[in-house]
């Protein structure tokens, strides 16, 4: 079974190359499931809204995770609590909308679980991450109460995502990063058999700063005159990975880069 994780995804010109691409590239690489990183999908950057996640679904999307932009566009809060396949961090500060992990049906049963996590450093405050996750850990177990699980780290940090990945493995199929825009060139699979990658970078405009118009960052790095981020609109790079499931053990063949488009290709 393969899995595609595809980061997240940057305003009109992510959205659009979503839109144009997936379906075709689902049915070129074989995919059976299809998880995507929405957080900052609006036209602004920041946050989603109900439309995009219907739109993505309609492209494919089985499952939309997020991080700390998941509230920027507002209407989200009401949409999430009804929409099982829209996931925040599970270790927001609780109460919140919605849920950060749960577990899809496949069409030939197979069930997947999909974890939400957010990192602590350089990021909004949110529960400990390494307790939360220690907490998943002791009430779920991969192959038991799924077959499958794959966790979206969403973090700034290298450090700690490489220490989540680590803790995760054996007991996770994939772990992945998202947050930072850049895919990291460490895929692999772990000693015990969880698949890994740092970060899967961004489905957005890489003629950019992550994802944001170049000449409006250049000018606010170097105190000009400047507006409030916007993104750049040029054609988009999908990235993230492909992960080669193992049913049996629920653990990962293999994972590989996925690069589509735009400026960016495998190497």
């Amino acid at each position: 079974m393969k899995i595609l994780f595809l980061g997240d995804v940057v305003g009109i010109s992510g959205c659009s190359k979503i839109k144009k691409d997936l379906l075709n590239q689902i049915e070129k690489n074989k995919i059976n499931f299809v998880i995507v990183n929405g957080e900052n999908a609006d036209e602004t950057g920041v946050g989603l809204t109900k439309e995009i996640c219907e739109n993505f679904f309609e492209c494919g999307v089985d499952v939309i995770t997020t991080g700390n932009h998941v509230w920027d566009q507002k209407d989200l809060m009401k949409f999430i609590e009804n929409e099982n396949r829209l996931l925040r961090p599970k270790n927001l500060f609780e109460p919140a909308p919605g849920k950060g992990f749960e577990i899809y049906k496949t069409k030939n049963d197979i069930k997947i679980g999909v974890l939400n996590l957010m990192g602590n450093v350089f990021m909004k405050k949110c529960e400990n991450v390494f307790e939360s996750a220690k907490q998943f850990i002791n009430n779920y177990k991969l192959k038991k109460d799924f077959d499958l699980l794959i966790v979206d780290f969403h973090g700034e940090i290298t450090s700690e995502k490489n220490a989540i990945g680590h803790y995760f493995d054996g007991k996770a199929t994939l772990v992945i990063g998202t947050h930072t825009h850049i895919p990291t060139n460490d895929a692999r699979v772990l000693k015990n058999g969880t698949a890994y990658q740092t970060d899967a970078g961004m489905c957005g405009d890489y003629d950019s700063v992550i994802g944001m118009n170049k000449d409006n960052s250049l000018n606010r790095f170097m105190k000009k005159d400047s507006v409030k981020h916007f993104p750049a609109n040029g054609e988009a790079t999908l990235s993230g990975v492909i992960v080669d499931c193992n049913i049996e053990t629920g653990l990962a063949n293999s994972i590989k880069s996925y690069i589509f488009g735009g400026q960016l290709s495998n190497t």
